[in-house]
């Protein structure tokens, strides 16, 4: 199926052969090497949305082996949202997802799109779109091992309508975020984000921007928001397990530079989202230069 979002974005962006990129190049089926890759993982980070519509981008996390491929289009993911998540419960029916895998450390992602229900004390993902993603703009980061890499802190939610001022410090030094968007009849999807520390602008307390840096050219989420503008927005803290969610609305200006503007509708932050402790490794030689570095 044509997604006439993607389409047009690729169009307006000057792509060759607009509509053949992007949706069109993905498969159903999870070759060996990516089942292997998942197999490996500890984190996904998955995008839904909620009863109400909005659109919001969580973390799961296990040891090795949590994520099992089944067969060619299931995924037993050994854990489900937990008690805060803003996606707690959206999966006690059949719900669209989108899912990403990724190794910082190699700078390996791979992006998974489908519907998923809960079964058990876990998530059974059924696939639509199986696709790798290239390395750039992924800052490398290793899980420290040991009871350093595996904090136990219990977690505990806290959600308001805009930023504070420490949670926009906290966005203005990322490098990195996740980003959930869906269109309708086309899915949900969950891609990566990167650069140097200060890529994302912090207007105020309900408005972000960053810069949608050359990629390529699938135009999965520009193509969702083009026909559908709600967003989800995740925000790890690599060292704490920490995380910040945010829903809202985006829209993509077009310029010299194509710059998404977000309008924040709600924030909900979790202390102790995920037990992993990350150390940091280097940043990506392709990210573009900001004012803070």
């Amino acid at each position: 199926m044509e997604h006439r979002g993607e389409t047009a974005v690729q169009r307006r962006a000057g792509v060759a052969r607009p509509g053949t990129w992007g949706s069109a190049r993905t498969r159903p089926e999870i070759p060996g090497v990516a089942a292997d890759f998942l197999r490996r993982r500890r984190l996904l980070v998955i995008g839904a949305a909620d009863a109400h519509g909005r659109m919001w981008a969580g973390a799961l996390t296990g040891p090795e082996g949590f994520a099992e491929p089944l067969d060619e289009r299931r995924i037993m993911v050994g854990a489900l949202p937990g008690p805060g998540d803003p996606l707690e419960g959206a999966f006690e029916t059949e719900h669209e997802i989108g899912l990403i895998a990724i190794e910082p450390a190699t700078r390996r992602r791979m992006r998974v799109n489908g519907t998923a229900h809960a079964a058990g004390a876990g998530l059974l993902v059924h696939t639509d779109q199986v696709y790798a993603n290239c390395p750039k703009y992924i800052q490398a980061r290793t899980i420290i091992p040991g009871p350093g890499g595996a904090a136990h802190v219990a977690p505990a939610a806290r959600a308001t309508d805009a930023l504070d001022a420490r949670q926009r410090e906290w966005i203005s030094r990322a490098d990195t975020f996740f980003v959930a968007t869906h269109a309708e009849g086309l899915g949900a999807d969950v891609s990566h984000r990167g650069g140097n520390p200060g890529f994302v602008t912090v207007a105020d307390e309900r408005h972000l921007a960053w810069p949608d840096y050359v990629g390529n050219s699938m135009y999965m989420t520009l193509g969702n928001l083009e026909l559908d503008p709600a967003c989800g927005l995740l925000f790890l803290d690599w060292d704490s397990g920490d995380a910040l969610h945010v829903t809202g609305r985006a829209r993509v200006e077009w310029g010299t530079e194509r710059v998404v503007r977000f309008e924040v509708d709600g924030v909900l932050e979790i202390t102790g989202a995920t037990p992993l402790r990350w150390e940091f490794g280097g940043y990506s030689k392709h990210n573009p230069p900001t004012a803070v570095t």
